[in-house]
């Protein structure tokens, strides 16, 4: 179980990160913005990289992929709903930097990372298509494993900061656009009148 201290500082650190950047922050910065010391940090962590590693770790556990754990009761759309709002609210202040950054400085780790994430991406995406279908609001003649690579795709693709930056859209509108594409292309009459009607009463997208 992760120390309850760390586990703080890898949350505030996280929220920096994903907001400003990792280069424009020393870690006299991170420190003066959390509000403990140099000793405090050191504590826990040998050096930058290694904090950012350990950032990463933490994210994977709390978010557990792209679909993260089921969190509500419900139908595989509900499911998807929920994950949307989930990650929308989280994303509202995301800054491209943070993921190019990423790329750019620390790319082992950022590859590592990412190959972790999307082998339970796959994992949560296959069972809910199942799901859905299984269910009768998605379509029958899916091909679960194509759209499920596919899917997948087009979560890495919405983080290339180049996407973002050509049309002046945010990642909070792209991710939008991508995730109700996805569910109306999976699903089929009944699916897509559930999925308009739980639009409006939960006053989303």
């Amino acid at each position: 179980m992760m120390d309850t201290k760390l586990e703080n500082i890898l949350k505030e650190v996280r929220l920096i990160f994903m907001k400003y950047g990792i280069r424009n922050y020393s870690m006299d910065d991170i420190c003066r913005n959390i509000g403990i010391s140099k000793k405090t940090l050191y504590n826990y962590v040998d050096n930058k990289t290694d904090l950012l590693q350990k950032v990463l770790d933490y994210e994977f556990i709390m978010d557990n992929g792209p679909l993260g754990v089921y969190l509500i009761k419900g139908n595989a759309i509900d499911i998807l709903l929920d994950v949307s709002m989930r990650i929308n609210k989280e994303f509202e202040t995301f800054n491209p930097i943070y993921i190019f950054e990423l790329n750019k400085y620390y790319p082992k780790i950022f590859k590592e990372f990412v190959e972790k994430k999307r082998k339970v991406a796959y994992e949560k995406i296959y069972k809910n298509l199942e799901q859905g279908i299984k269910e009768g609001i998605y379509r029958k003649d899916l091909d679960i494993e194509l759209v499920t690579i596919l899917y997948i795709r087009k979560i890495e693709d919405i983080h290339n900061p180049d996407l973002i930056e050509s049309g002046n859209f945010s990642f909070k509108e792209i991710f939008s656009a991508m995730f109700e594409n996805h569910i109306r292309g999976i699903s089929n009459e009944k699916g897509i009148a559930y999925f308009e009607n739980q639009k409006k009463s939960l006053n989303i997208l």
